[in-house]
């Protein structure tokens, strides 16, 4: 668990769990150290729902210690706060990659035998000794189905590897004058409404606008990333608007900001109706939701860079798609 004596200052409190969780990575005997024993941890599918130490070791650290030899995290983002939504404990949101040669099964994907980075988005809440209490993880195994060359899917974007903040100081953040999630909240105030065909919002884009001209969007595998506001709505919002048009956001868990950091997620967040194909998924007509995370740096009063984790494997499920089994038929 975290030295109370040092926790109450972020650098401090940030930095010491970031060494728990790459203990309970390295050394499974550390769950019952560091975890709550009525711990609640969501992860996405094929995981979901795990409760106590030992569910969390034998449903998501040993898989990965199993499925990538010589496991190692790589965090690029560190975050910490308190949740603006309630005063429960505080919270945690890391961006990190699990690396290591993919030499068995992982989460159900067949190993390709070569080097693997599997990105995951990650938010906890603790107690006031440090333990996890919650945990909301969203890691990406449709980018790992690329980089596998086992893809079921259509791609649309770029596929890359998540890059850190481009003023590397994701681990690390300074402090900042102001709350960088007021900035994500007037952006979240008129996303929603937008105008068909050419599926611009008020006060997204321009010198009053919430995104800075040279931004930077990193989606999960299948969607890509992309940069500036043109390339975000090509790549990104004009498909997903076209096949999820009624989609309502929000319903969070956490929401935060840590310097020039800001975070947040839903679990689910969006709730819509599949109208449209997608990924090369065929609609279904019906009710969708969706596992979302999403990561944001700020940089004058701008919104500079995005990194954004969406749970498809469980969104195509809810269309009778096992986006695994497919991946696993390919070779």
């Amino acid at each position: 668990m975290l030295d109370s004596k040092t926790s109450g200052a972020s650098t401090d409190f940030r930095q010491d769990f970031r060494r728990v969780l790459a203990e309970l990575l390295a050394d499974p005997s550390a769950a019952d150290r560091h975890i709550s024993a009525d711990c609640v941890w969501d992860a996405a599918q094929p995981v979901n729902r795990l409760v106590g130490p030992q569910a969390v070791i034998d449903g998501f650290f040993s898989p990965l210690r199993a499925g990538l030899s010589d496991v190692e995290r790589r965090d690029i983002i560190f975050v910490g706060g308190k949740n603006r939504l309630h005063e429960e404990g505080r919270w945690v949101a890391t961006i990190t990659h699990y690396v290591g040669t993919f030499t068995a099964p992982l989460f159900g994907i067949k190993p390709s035998g070569s080097m693997i980075f599997l990105r995951s988005g990650e938010f906890y809440r603790l107690d006031d000794a440090g333990k996890i209490l919650e945990a909301k993880v969203i890691f990406d195994l449709i980018d790992v189905m690329v980089q596998a060359r086992r893809m079921p899917l259509g791609s649309i974007g770029d596929e890359i590897t998540f890059p850190a903040p481009a003023t590397q100081d994701g681990l690390c953040p300074p402090p900042a004058q102001t709350d960088a999630f007021d900035l994500v909240d007037r952006m979240m105030a008129t996303l929603g409404s937008y105008t068909p065909g050419t599926w611009n919002s008020v006060g997204q884009t321009g010198p009053d606008g919430v995104w800075a001209d040279n931004m930077m969007w990193y989606g999960p595998g299948g969607i890509g990333s992309n940069t500036r506001w043109e390339g975000f709505v090509q790549d990104h919002r004009a498909p997903f608007l076209t096949a999820f048009p009624d989609r309502k956001g929000g319903n969070h868990f956490c929401r935060f900001g840590d310097g020039p950091f800001a975070v947040m997620g839903g679990w689910p967040s969006i709730h819509a109706t599949f109208a449209q194909d997608y990924l090369g998924v065929k609609a279904t007509g019906g009710p969708v939701t969706m596992r979302v995370m999403d990561f944001y740096r700020v940089a004058g009063a701008k919104l500079m860079e995005n990194w954004v984790f969406i749970d498809l494997i469980d969104l195509f499920l809810q269309a009778d798609r096992d986006i695994v089994a497919e991946a696993n038929a390919l070779h």
